[in-house]
């Protein structure tokens, strides 16, 4: 990441090879997790929506299917916009986050979890999900430089 002499907005520098790969993989995966909410893993997902959610738990199902084919496809086709998208992402997984537990504590099988110890493990890789979203799009390289350059201000 670059700055232009005067301004006080970061210009985002070119990502590298390997994150491109990254976002678009991330990108991939969520329109691909999108898509089974709304379809084959459909009440798959409406087991793991919390009881304390004070929504239907297939309008939770079709929102969240619908936020991940629309953020991973702004990861995909919206290059020029990867470090807004990247903190959307991010906040998405740490949104998303709450359910996961709750799968923990209600011993909520699905996907496979069928054990308390597989949905800890779960756990553990969510905060994983965050700093994939956050690297992959240069999101958190932009706001450490932006810290930086205010720092030196």
């Amino acid at each position: 990441m670059s700055f232009e002499t005067g301004s006080a907005a970061p210009v985002v520098a070119p990502p590298s090879a390997p994150r491109t790969v990254g976002r678009w993989a991330l990108g991939a995966f969520l329109v691909f997790a999108g898509v089974s909410h709304l379809t084959f893993a459909r009440s798959e997902f409406l087991a793991q929506v919390p009881g304390w959610v004070p929504l239907d738990p297939d309008t939770v199902v079709l929102v969240s299917g619908v936020m991940e084919i629309s953020l991973g496809g702004a990861l995909i086709v919206l290059p020029g916009q990867r470090v807004q998208v990247g903190w959307l992402v991010a906040a998405f997984f740490v949104a998303v986050f709450p359910g996961n537990i709750s799968q923990l504590l209600t011993h909520t099988d699905a996907f496979g979890l069928d054990s308390d110890r597989a949905r800890a493990v779960r756990l553990v890789f969510q905060p994983l999900l965050v700093v994939w979203a956050l690297w992959s799009t240069g999101a958190w390289a932009a706001w450490r430089s932006g810290k930086a350059q205010s720092t030196r201000a």
